[in-house]
């Protein structure tokens, strides 16, 4: 277990690598081979200098898309994209804060707030993902690819491929877009990002007070279980006594705060990602709420816990369970 946690620590430091390697090549070389026309990596330099947005995707392409599949085929599990989810985030911002094309068109504090406030969520989620995998590094991969496997059964392979890379290129980039935004456009500063950042700190702080009373409650129920005692069906205490999912709450916040900044600098289109992630969650939410419903010790404590508490937006318990499942 020491070996394989070990060896796979390795990996996902080493699996971002060559894409690094080449942008900090390109920052390094771009200016020289501009000024040298015969130089013969100029057109790509070129390229890479006019089109950052493009430049993005083809980075991720390559070294996610590509090289995470190849790792999660030969490894028989497509556990690292997880971790990479709470990290590419960060690592597109600072990408677009240093491109030389964006460098000096945008408000610095801006940047630096927006930047901040990804650190922030990133090292949050984190957290709660190594706290939820006992700080193991690729001990399991997501429950839904481990259901899809079973699904597609020998076509699983290919699959993988659009099924969990290319759908998070293009989930991971169009989330990510306001921090391009913020990046390319130079405004200054008033109540709207005032108002984004108070958003996005909401979301941050919900959703780790949210996933704190979670791992608790897992933790909790585990020692009961280990004690011979019987185990608590659902978490109706905290932040769950007003939403089924106060850890989404908060990640939506979150997604739409970053999203106000973009909107403020006029490219509200830039919020279909934050779109597109809530429509994504409320199918997970989905997923979630039928496998709690097919677990014999829960499912009748949850079709109660389903009658009286809200959804997602957190609000008062209804006191009639015969009521319609609130959707606030």
């Amino acid at each position: 277990m020491a070996n394989s946690n070990l060896k796979n620590a390795l990996i996902a430091f080493a699996a971002p690598l060559p894409s690094i390697l080449f942008y900090l090549s390109f920052l390094h070389h771009h200016s020289a081979a501009a000024a040298v026309a015969d130089h013969p990596l100029a057109p790509l330099w070129s390229w890479c200098y006019q089109h950052p947005l493009l430049l993005s995707n083809a980075i991720f392409f390559f070294n996610v898309d590509i090289v995470f599949w190849i790792i999660g085929l030969v490894q028989s599990c497509h556990w690292l994209i997880d971790p990479y989810w709470t990290v590419i985030p960060v690592l597109l911002a600072h990408y677009y804060a240093t491109h030389p094309l964006l460098s000096s068109s945008y408000n610095v504090w801006r940047s630096r707030v927006a930047i901040g406030l990804t650190w922030a969520w990133s090292i949050r989620l984190t957290h709660s993902y190594f706290r939820r995998e006992n700080w193991q590094w690729g001990a399991r991969e997501d429950w839904r690819f481990d259901d899809m496997r079973k699904t597609y059964g020998k076509h699983w392979w290919w699959i993988s491929f659009f099924a969990v890379y290319v759908s998070q290129q293009a989930f991971l980039i169009g989330i990510t877009l306001p921090m391009y935004i913020i990046h390319l456009v130079d405004k200054p500063w008033n109540m709207w990002d005032s108002t984004a950042t108070a958003v996005c700190l909401a979301g941050v702080v919900i959703a780790y007070f949210a996933d704190t009373q979670l791992h608790d409650f897992v933790t909790g129920n585990s020692k009961l279980k280990e004690q011979g005692k019987p185990t608590v069906p659902t978490l109706e205490n905290g932040l769950w006594k007003y939403s089924r999912h106060p850890n989404y709450f908060g990640e939506q916040l979150w997604w739409w705060g970053l999203a106000i900044f973009a909107w403020n600098l006029g490219h509200g289109w830039t919020c279909i990602g934050a779109l597109i992630n809530s429509m994504c969650l409320a199918y997970v939410t989905i997923l979630v709420e039928n496998r709690m419903l097919k677990q014999p010790y829960r499912a009748e404590a949850y079709r109660r816990y389903q009658k009286t508490t809200s959804v997602l937006i957190p609000w008062f318990k209804s006191s009639t369970e015969g009521k319609n499942d609130k959707s606030h």
